[in-house]
């Protein structure tokens, strides 16, 4: 990274729900001597939320997305920048590419796969060439998979074929911008696939080795609690690409990722759910009434988030071994992700990590590192078997 900046870390966004409550997590939690700071285009705001984490002389810098030299400024004065500006399909690529221009590393919250391919295909290269770490989906989108997957394999033979399969439970509601983000990504379908296509056409795979992610299929499942559903979220395709990048993984791994849930009933009501949520944001008129049930900057309540949990059990198999593992935490979509998030920009400014550049995984760029980290926070990384 070149020349020593002003800041460790940045937060873009802080004055959206998860953005400060990523301030207030790092203003709380954040190690002694960080050098962090706020950016936006509202100064005022910004003031105010300065002012709600009781720190007044944290500095406030000016950032706005329609603004490339602001941009530019923020990511060349720090070494890591957060943002939770989404949906990042709109408004996401100015910042990866001020970020890889300037050699600086970039962490965000998405979960959206077409914004995930065409910022490989777009700024990939460049990052890799600056030496920055560009990681999407630090927070409940993908962490606890793809650490928990790869902290699975690590109790697991080296050199064989390994099979891991994750089943996750969880707890929690979701704010405006979650259900912005995620009403685009479902209206988005063609587009996600040729973006997937054009990633496909460039990204060069392992030699002598493979790693897939693999369509699981609805059952009971004893050891998950219940009736499994595939999951169709970005993780698999997360956990694919650490895989992938690092050789511990084996010389062929699979993985299937599934939502688990105690009723069968439970289990067709929700896949009825999300088939009819794809429909509707294919729909205009569906899409806006969708977004209105949650307007943007509106959350869930300190109260509802203190009730939310998150469960993702990991069984792997390989080389005649077999293995149970569990990662845990608290509110899933925000309290645990501000907390995922903050201690990733930490992680990436301050630990002495393996070498890594371009757009990396939080496995791949952080693995043990990372782990520590989160272990140190509250969450939870347990062997329960084998």
């Amino acid at each position: 990274m070149p020349g020593e900046r002003a800041y460790d870390v940045v937060v873009f966004g802080a004055t959206g729900f998860t953005g400060e409550l990523t301030a207030a997590y790092l203003a709380e939690n954040g190690p002694e001597g960080l050098r962090w700071a706020l950016a936006g285009r509202n100064q005022q705001k910004l003031a105010a939320v300065r002012d709600r984490l009781g720190k007044p002389d944290l500095p406030l810098l000016h950032a706005e997305v329609g603004d490339p030299a602001s941009l530019a400024e923020v990511a060349g004065s720090t070494k890591v920048v957060i943002t939770t500006v989404g949906p990042y399909i709109n408004y996401g690529e100015p910042l990866v590419k001020a970020c890889a221009d300037a050699g600086t590393d970039y962490v965000d919250l998405t979960g959206e796969p077409e914004f995930v391919d065409l910022m490989y295909v777009r700024h990939h290269a460049r990052a890799a060439q600056t030496g920055a770490r560009i990681i999407h989906c630090c927070g409940f989108d993908s962490i606890p998979h793809d650490l928990g997957a790869y902290f699975t394999v690590k109790q697991l033979p080296e050199g064989v074929p390994l099979k891991v399969e994750g089943f996750v439970t969880a707890n929690g509601t979701f704010s405006g911008g979650t259900l912005d983000s995620a009403v685009t990504a479902m209206s988005r379908l063609r587009e996600t696939r040729k973006a997937a296509a054009g990633r496909k056409a460039i990204e060069p795979r392992p030699e002598g080795r493979r790693a897939r992610a693999v369509p699981g299929k609805p059952r009971r499942n004893k050891e998950a609690g219940g009736w499994v559903l595939p999951m169709p979220t970005i993780d698999p395709t997360i956990v694919a690409r650490s895989a992938r990048a690092l050789d511990r993984y084996g010389p062929d791994f699979t993985y299937s990722h599934y939502f688990a849930t105690p009723h069968a009933y439970m289990a067709g009501g929700a896949a009825a759910g999300a088939g009819g949520l794809v429909a509707m944001a294919q729909i205009p008129a569906a899409r806006n009434w969708l977004r209105k049930r949650r307007p943007s900057g509106a959350g869930p309540s300190p109260e509802q988030r203190a009730k939310g949990w998150f469960k993702v059990r990991f069984i792997g198999e390989g080389g005649g071994s077999r293995v149970i593992t569990e990662v845990s935490g608290g509110d899933p979509g925000y309290g645990d992700t501000a907390k995922m998030l903050a201690e990733s920009a930490v992680c990436l400014a301050l630990d002495e990590l393996p070498p890594s550049a371009g757009q990396v995984t939080t496995a791949h760029a952080m693995g043990d590192a990372l782990i520590a980290r989160l272990q140190a926070a509250g969450m939870g990384f347990r062997v329960i078997q084998g």
